[in-house]
């Protein structure tokens, strides 16, 4: 099973441990059968000083994992352990059942070197997408920008060359763009942070695009089809619109139909956006096109209040992220 698990801070956290001198193991989950707790790319950093961050199992095996963190050290080498979850412990994390797991142990400074380490974080940092590769049979990493290009596009990390080679992906992260800074703007945002997600607020109005109401850096005072223009919008963008308003959606719709965002959605009743789509067929846009957008925005769950419709958005926007990743 392949996954496009983000691995969140992880590398960042091994290399400060690491840079203080201490001894550290990096815990990756390369490959699940059944109803593993956690998706294969997801990691976990191991400080011999009694520290750990991140997890590969939820908590089921993640003590097991730490005690052979010492034998890693001690060999140099990486290491690939195998782990069977019983229905007990799956139930303890909200799963159903069981499964197997399987982790590939690297020590820091040896099979992944600092520099190495270094460079990922730093690419991570420039938010480039870098596929970390493992030889399993040598521990040699190398960092990748200029190939595995499906798996950079997909975020998906697995094996490659009859299992060889194991390939970590770690991709930009997936931005949340929202065009109007009302109030199921700032819940939305808050939601978005806590799902690792990277989101931006547009509004030209200065009243609702400041940071008494967003605590956030990227706030952008700026007509919605003026900002738009300025940002790369990729397939790890999604666009949500919220203003209400057409002298303000409409030009923000018209980029966004023209690019490659897997998410585009816009706030306003049935009878709003039917008059929208037929407003965005008059500018040229076929019936395949409007299709994209999503509205009445968000998942179907009866939301009622700015905070729920906010729950509704980033659920329909996760759902489509895993129809367009997988």
């Amino acid at each position: 099973m392949e996954s496009n698990y983000s691995s969140d801070n992880i590398p960042e956290i091994a290399l400060s441990w690491a840079s203080l001198g201490e001894p550290v193991v990096l815990a990756t989950v390369v490959e699940t059968w059944g109803s593993a707790p956690r998706r294969v790319g997801a990691q976990m950093a191991i400080s011999l000083n009694g520290k750990m961050q991140g997890s590969v199992s939820g908590g089921c095996i993640e003590n097991a994992v730490v005690s052979e963190a010492e034998e890693t050290i001690n060999t140099k080498k990486i290491r690939l352990l195998e782990y069977g979850v019983s229905n007990e412990d799956a139930f303890s994390v909200g799963l159903a059942c069981g499964g197997k797991i399987r982790v590939m142990l690297e020590p820091v400074g040896h099979s992944i070197s600092i520099e190495t380490l270094k460079r990922l974080v730093e690419l991570r940092r420039n938010k480039v997408p870098v596929a970390c590769v493992v030889d399993i049979n040598t521990g040699k990493t190398e960092l990748k920008t200029d190939s595995f290009f499906k798996r950079l596009i997909s975020g998906l990390s697995g094996f490659e060359e009859e299992d060889k080679v194991f390939v970590t992906v770690h991709s930009s992260p997936i931005r949340i763009v929202i065009v109007g800074a009302v109030h199921i703007a700032q819940s939305l945002v808050k939601l978005s942070r806590i799902a690792n997600f990277d989101p931006i607020v547009i509004d030209s109005r200065s009243g609702f695009a400041n940071s008494d109401r967003f605590d956030l850096e990227n706030i952008i005072e700026e007509w919605p089809d003026t900002a738009l223009s300025e940002l790369s919008i990729d397939r790890n963008t999604a666009i949500v619109l919220l203003t209400h308003d057409p002298k303000l959606d409409d030009p923000a719709l018209k980029i966004a139909l023209n690019s490659n965002a897997f998410y585009i959605g816009a706030l306003g009743s049935k009878k709003t956006h039917a008059a929208r789509k037929d407003r965005m067929e008059k500018l040229g846009f076929g019936p395949e096109s409007t299709k994209r957008i999503s509205g009445p925005i968000g998942l179907k769950i009866g939301a009622s209040n700015p905070a729920e419709i906010a729950v509704s958005i980033l659920a329909e926007i996760i759902s489509k992220l895993r129809q367009h990743k997988e």
